[in-house]
């Protein structure tokens, strides 16, 4: 089954939608319009069965087959929220709301899923019910662990669930997923180094805290190259370094480091924030300095199941032949993991074309993956769930 030729038909709409929702990005869980937009989309589809306000905006729909005789459920999902980034693409459907912008590419993950769900609401060409996922505060607010903490699952008695990202550099339309862990936790630390402020004329008398910040982020760097395991991964990035004073002529009291640590193994991960806590501390105090330190745990390893990740391939594989079936894990967090740890399922990547990655102030989604990802979507559903 290659793309399926409705998508080939509504290519131009769904594109529109897209653009559409481009122009108007919001942030977080403040996605009212855009679930404005997705709601009114689905009654003109003619579903009625939509709830709102899930996860504080999300939206969930239901599709029922012709027949519902195998007591089966899937969810698919799609996340709706734009980053806090000015765009520079200079599009003529660039972003209207100055420091807004759709850079991850979550309004072509919500179009293609509405085309999708108008299809499958025209066709209903299963036996079963689909759940549409609409998810907001992707980027940092957890808006999927809100959802599933709200009752998502049980309450629609969802069995599996699906989602999809698109991936720059990857040909367009084509797909790529690997059984196990795709994507990383996302941890974050807040660290402040406090020694004795003074005159840079006379550092003498004062206590450094440039000094010992300096080589805290170098300190940090040992965690990857000698306390964890070379053939497995971890990434520690110090973000921000910043300190109480902006001036030419004295040392700070306080100095502030931010950053995040990313990995793909629940022991790689308490190791490394044993190995942080550790570190900051006692390099801090060889420069007679203090640390204190905050590190929160945020986004879990996003872990796509194996008999659902063969699936999830098999389908795409109808689309697209090709697929790479274990492509490598990548070190970006995402917050479908908190559905994955709910219920078995998969997270499948499709190809976005050349050009700047995501988050990125000149990214676009390409609207020429949108068949491939609708058809997706719908095939998923159709091979799941044959129709009696």
């Amino acid at each position: 089954m290659p793309i399926k030729n409705r998508f080939a038909e509504t290519h131009a709409e769904i594109a529109g939608w897209r653009r559409h929702l481009h122009q108007y990005p919001e942030l977080m869980f403040d996605v009212h319009e855009t679930a404005k937009f997705v709601e009114g989309k689905l009654r003109d589809f003619g579903i009625t069965d939509i709830t709102t306000a899930i996860g504080q905006t999300g939206v969930v729909a239901v599709i029922e087959g012709k027949t519902n005789t195998s007591g089966r459920c899937i969810g698919l999902r799609a996340d709706m929220d734009a980053l806090p980034i000015e765009e520079a693409t200079g599009l003529d459907y660039a972003s209207k709301t100055p420091g807004k912008m759709h850079a991850c590419g979550h309004d072509g993950h919500t179009a293609m899923l509405l085309g999708a769900a108008q299809y499958l609401q025209e066709t209903k060409n299963f036996d079963g019910k689909v759940v549409l996922i609409f998810q907001p505060a992707e980027e940092g607010g957890g808006g999927g662990n809100e959802m599933v903490k709200e009752g998502l699952m049980d309450r629609w008695q969802i069995q599996e669930v699906y989602g999809m990202h698109n991936m720059p550099d990857y040909p367009v339309g084509a797909f790529a997923i690997r059984e196990g862990a795709l994507l990383a936790a996302a941890d974050e630390f807040d660290i402040y180094i406090e020694g004795q402020g003074g005159h840079a004329a006379a550092p003498h008398e004062a206590i450094d805290t440039n000094l010992a910040a300096a080589h805290v982020v170098v300190a940090l760097q040992s965690i990857a190259s000698r306390n964890v395991d070379p053939v497995k991964q971890v990434v520690v990035s110090v973000c921000t370094l910043r300190s109480d004073t902006d001036s030419h002529n004295v040392l700070p009291q306080k100095v502030r480091l931010r950053g995040t640590v990313r990995t793909l193994e629940d022991g790689v991960r308490d190791l490394a924030e044993e190995r942080l806590r550790a570190v900051v501390t006692h390099t801090a105090a060889a420069y007679q300095c203090t640390a204190d330190i905050t590190y929160e745990r945020g986004y879990p390893i996003t872990v796509n199941h194996a008999e659902n990740t063969i699936f999830a391939a098999d389908v795409a594989e109808k689309i697209t032949p090709g697929v790479w079936r274990d492509t490598p894990p990548i070190m970006a967090g995402e917050d479908f993991s908190y559905m994955l740890n709910a219920r078995p399922g998969a997270y499948m990547m499709i190809g976005n074309g050349d050009g700047p990655t995501v988050h990125h102030p000149k990214y676009d989604f390409n609207d020429e993956a949108i068949p491939a990802g609708c058809s997706w979507f719908a095939e998923m559903v159709e091979t799941r769930m044959p129709a009696k």
